[in-house]
């Protein structure tokens, strides 16, 4: 019952946000519709821990924002490889241990993994990472762990790689 709630206010919250309106018929339609979606994931039996943002803490906040800079420096980096006249590339396809316990955490490490230009996630199996990567500073800049940490550092589970 307690994810139901906490997806209704954060559908809710969303709507709102989104929408910006706040004449109360607006309001009552948008409260409805979100009713509706919560009992209709309800009946399908799909809310569960995974699935609703109640147990994302704020400390996302600040992991966006360092993601965010590395995305703007791996483009750097990859347009650097792209204008080059000798096109610099060094494909490499290595695999990484994702120090994360919980598949969310796993899912977000090997998405911004593959929202950095150069590299990319093309599979996740038992925690491990498959990836690809334009150069071998690219691979090399995975393999630090520093994304890996910070992944766990933001979902509260401080284990992850030294």
């Amino acid at each position: 019952m307690a994810s139901s709630i906490s997806l209704w206010v954060f559908l809710y919250v969303f709507w709102f946000l989104l929408s910006g309106h706040t004449e109360p018929l607006l309001l009552g339609f948008g409260a409805i519709s979100c009713t509706l979606v919560v009992y209709i994931a309800h009946r399908m039996d799909v809310i569960d821990h995974e699935g609703h943002p109640s147990h994302i803490s704020f400390k996302i906040l600040p992991y966006w924002i360092w993601l965010c800079w590395e995305i703007v420096k791996a483009n750097i980096d990859v347009a650097k490889v792209i204008l080059s006249p000798k096109m610099p590339i060094s494909p490499v396809m290595f695999k990484t241990k994702a120090s994360q316990k919980r598949e969310l955490g796993q899912v977000i490490y090997a998405n911004s993994i593959t929202l950095t230009p150069g590299t990319v996630a093309v599979g996740l199996e038992d925690g491990v990472l498959e990836i690809h990567a334009l150069t071998k500073e690219g691979a090399e800049g995975v393999l630090t762990g520093e994304m890996d940490r910070k992944v766990c550092w933001c979902k509260g589970e401080m284990e992850g790689k030294s």
